[in-house]
């Protein structure tokens, strides 16, 4: 009489028989309605037993990557952009493309090069023109990288070979998309198949005998003798225990004290300022003018009730119009336009936590002081995998009359130094209120790409001489999200507030 076995490996050498084929290990937890571990587990027992053997096979697995929201339904930028040429009658300037193309400025400087490769679009000038290899308006048949991205972004992670059934060229995709990193990502993965060998068969021709297998010994097998019956299951004391969960500080909670510390280390002073600020210390103080795109209903919160707010000293508020209307003491001309005080005293959800560090010069301008805000801000932007409407900035001033630019990218590099960040780089930039100015930029390994993170400079006279200062005054405004999606290794910023606690349980105390 054959030994018993246990009821799941019977039922593994039952499917397999009724299968006749080599099914993998995730199938076979599909036939038998179970989670793979266990079964996984019942596999490598009988293939110990000789019952079953195993073939490992190597797989490549392919899924769409962060880079490829920006490819719509599979369509390159490239693409995109030379339907806009097409659309525009063939032929438009390089600065008008993203308006046109609905692409950002960064994605169109790269989209040049593979323009040219495809012939879809040559450059001429400050211009782009519709290439040869461009016809009627959608353009030429997808490519294999397009086809690859559209597959993936509709059925999600695929095996290789699967992609390869729908007819889709995966090494000519691959060798389109080996310098665009991000785009899709590939995996290796091991697969196992199983087949009955031919000691499997003769013990299911010789009758399969089932044994209940039991983990722990309990009081009713032993009152109703069943003990005997049954098998126990072993019990391997080199396994691992479970791990003791700990109480702590959500991983987002940890970037915004780490960059308080950075800060304070530096020796700066915290502040803060209420979230609902007027118009008048989130834009006016800071020179930005009335009719700024920014300040429109579709990029700030604004407040019904209460709908304004209070101004401060009017000495101040007659500084600043006058400065915005004729450069007032600021030697400047200003913005040319009648200030309206009612806009001033709107109020809105803040969109920068520079409305508190510009409360905070004008509230005490006499050098030298270091200053820095951490807070959340607000603004009306379009969820997507690194926009949310409500994110955090830390921003700083130093008021020193040796206050220098070069001090401010000394600055700003030791800060993401102390966040762990070790290749930083400046671009020059514009925003209404700092000149010079710059962008930030930290170098990930994970993407192989510069990511910017924020904006710096020095405030224009126009900012600080209505609020009594006559030293140079150094500002920057940085966002948190991103440095701890890059931190934390996660590809969208919504994660951060998601509760996955299985990641919040994985994150690391420290670094």
């Amino acid at each position: 009489m054959n030994e018993a076995l246990r009821e799941l490996d019977v039922r593994l050498l039952q499917c397999l028989a009724n299968d006749g084929g080599q099914p993998t290990v995730t199938e076979l937890a599909g036939r038998l309605g179970l989670d793979q571990s266990p079964v996984a587990a019942a596999v490598t027992g009988l293939a110990e037993q000789g019952l079953v053997a195993i073939e490992e096979q190597a797989l490549l697995e392919l899924k769409a990557g962060a880079r490829a929201e920006r490819w719509e339904e599979g369509r390159c930028p490239e693409r995109r952009v030379a339907a806009a040429l097409a659309a525009a009658g063939g032929r438009a300037g390089i600065r008008e493309l993203p308006a046109i193309s609905g692409l950002e400025a960064k994605e169109i400087g790269q989209a040049l090069k593979y323009l040219a490769q495809r012939g879809w679009a040559t450059k001429q000038g400050a211009e782009l023109v519709v290439g040869e290899g461009w016809s009627g308006p959608d353009g030429p048949a997808p490519e294999p990288d397009e086809r690859l991205v559209a597959h993936l972004l509709t059925a999600g992670a695929q095996p290789a070979a699967s992609v390869v059934e729908q007819g889709i060229d995966v090494d000519a995709a691959l060798a389109l998309l080996a310098r665009r990193p991000g785009v899709v990502e590939r995996k290796e993965r091991r697969q196992r198949r199983v087949s009955l060998t031919q000691a499997g068969r003769a013990r299911i021709a010789d009758g399969l005998v089932a044994r209940e297998e039991v983990s722990e010994l309990t009081t009713e097998l032993l009152i109703s003798g069943r003990w005997k019956d049954v098998s126990f299951r072993a019990y391997d004391v080199s396994l691992p225990g479970r791990t003791p969960l700990q109480g702590k500080e959500h991983p987002f909670r940890r970037i915004l004290e780490e960059t308080r510390t950075a800060f304070l280390h530096m020796g700066f002073e915290e502040t803060a300022s209420p979230w609902v600020e007027s118009a008048f210390w989130d834009f006016d103080a800071l020179f930005q003018p009335q009719d700024h795109p920014a300040r429109d209903m579709q990029d700030t919160f604004y407040v019904g009730r209460p709908e304004n707010c209070d101004l401060p000293d009017e000495a101040l508020v007659e500084r600043v119009r006058a400065t915005h209307e004729t450069g007032g003491s600021s030697g400047s001309l200003g913005w040319r336009y009648p200030w309206n005080r009612q806009l001033a005293q709107r109020c809105v959800l803040r969109t920068h936590t520079t409305a508190a560090t510009v409360r905070e010069l004008a509230r005490d301008p006499a050098p030298p002081r270091k200053v820095f805000c951490v807070g959340p801000v607000f603004r009306r932007e379009t969820i997507d995998y690194k926009h949310l409407p409500v994110f955090h900035q830390v921003d700083g001033i130093v008021i020193d009359q040796g206050a220098s630019f070069s001090a401010l990218l000394t600055l700003l590099a030791t800060f993401y130094r102390k966040m762990g960040f070790e290749r930083i780089q400046f671009r020059p930039a514009f925003f209404p209120y700092t000149e010079p100015s710059v962008e930030v930029f930290v170098w990930m390994d994970s993407r192989q790409d510069w990511v910017e993170m924020g904006g710096s400079g020095i405030f224009r006279p126009e900012v600080t001489e209505p609020l009594g200062c006559r030293v140079p005054v150094l500002a920057w405004g940085l966002g948190l999200e991103r440095l701890a999606m890059f931190r934390y290794g996660l590809s969208d910023i919504r994660e951060l507030y998601l509760s996955h606690l299985d990641w919040l349980e994985e994150v690391p105390q420290c670094r």
